[in-house]
């Protein structure tokens, strides 16, 4: 359409070729900017245009300035072309870096909803979603709303499924299966969203950057994300902390059933695992191993890692309770007997 406009509405003098090579160069650059809009944020995109008429404004202002001083007229045409190009540049510029600071939602109607729906959004990192257990979440409706997967993430994940390696090829063909999961699941809407942030080179730098345009969480379990996210004031959703959370609470003399599964460091020592994973060292089980046995808690470690629980096998009181059993079947057969 503009190559047809430039042909038709060409000045005299100018040739077809030439207003068809103008038209063609402007719908280019007309579609790119498009293109970019569609990737930025609202508030990017309003940060611009007050950053680009504040910048008009300046070079306005600066070309009547100069006019004013009887300057030579081909001397003020090229202030008032250098000053338009560059403080409509330097406008633009800060006005799209310093958008994300304006706060839409407070101007209310037309910018009041979208702001309000990212904030419930949560962004997926790659450990996460290969991790696996947050397709478990979202099913059982812990996990609700819109998640977003950034394509940075999406690209990470399908290098890792094409490694070389096959354990890394494993993990990352079952994130793909994943993110499957999510996409069937009722409660979820997964986004797929191409905001990317090109100078910057680390994948959890752009998520943080990215939870700060979105004004959303991130969820994740890598501890250093975890870290760093917090210092830049963006909330984490752990799963390493919901495990840790949801583990079950067990005090200093309490009793509890476990099946010894190994040695341990100690000489007398014995380890068992719970079925969320928890650690049981146990004195005095050394020779219990592959039995199942009733232990008594003596104290309980809280790590970074999660909870250890010590405890400790006392051999004479389950040989007691062993006879005890042997006894009431030997009496209930002889009742049955009679």
């Amino acid at each position: 359409m503009f190559v047809a406009a430039s042909v038709y509405f060409r000045p005299d003098g100018v040739s077809a070729q030439v207003a068809a090579g103008v038209g063609l160069g402007v719908s280019a650059v007309v579609i790119f900017l498009e293109k970019r809009f569609e990737r930025m944020a609202l508030g990017r995109v309003f940060g611009l245009t007050l950053g680009l008429m504040a910048g008009l404004i300046c070079a306005a202002l600066s070309s009547f300035v100069v006019g004013q001083l009887g300057t030579d007229t081909r001397v003020l045409h090229l202030v008032e072309t250098a000053s338009l190009l560059v403080f409509a540049y330097f406008g633009a510029v800060a006005g799209a870096q310093k958008g994300t600071l304006v706060h839409l939602e407070a101007l209310g109607g037309l910018f009041g909803p979208e702001s309000g729906t990212r904030h419930d959004h949560k962004i997926l990192d790659t450990s996460v979603i290969i991790d696996g257990r947050v397709g478990d979440i979202a099913e059982t409706g812990f996990l609700d709303g819109v998640v977003v997967i950034p394509k940075f993430v999406l690209h990470e994940l399908q290098m890792v499924a094409d490694s070389q390696d096959s354990l890394k090829r494993t993990r990352g063909r079952r994130g793909l299966d994943v993110l499957q999961r999510l996409q069937k699941t009722a409660r979820v809407t997964v986004q797929i969203v191409d905001d990317d942030f090109p100078k910057i080179r680390e994948v959890d730098l752009k998520l943080i950057e990215l939870a700060i345009l979105y004004k959303c969480r991130i969820v994740t379990n890598d501890f250093n994300l975890n870290k760093v996210a917090h210092v830049r004031g963006v909330e984490v959703l752990n799963i390493n902390e919901l495990a840790n959370a949801l583990r079950p609470v067990v005090l200093p003399g309490e009793s509890m059933r476990v099946f010894i599964l190994k040695e341990g460091k100690e000489y007398t020592q014995g380890v068992a695992y719970l079925d969320d994973g928890t650690m049981v060292v146990v004195d005095n089980a050394r020779r219990m191993i592959s039995k199942t046995i009733d232990i008594t808690v003596t104290s309980v470690l809280q790590t970074t890692a999660g909870k250890m629980i010590f405890g400790k096998f006392d051999e004479r009181a389950q040989n007691g309770q062993a006879a005890m059993d042997r006894q009431e079947r030997r009496r209930e057969q002889a009742v049955g007997e009679a």
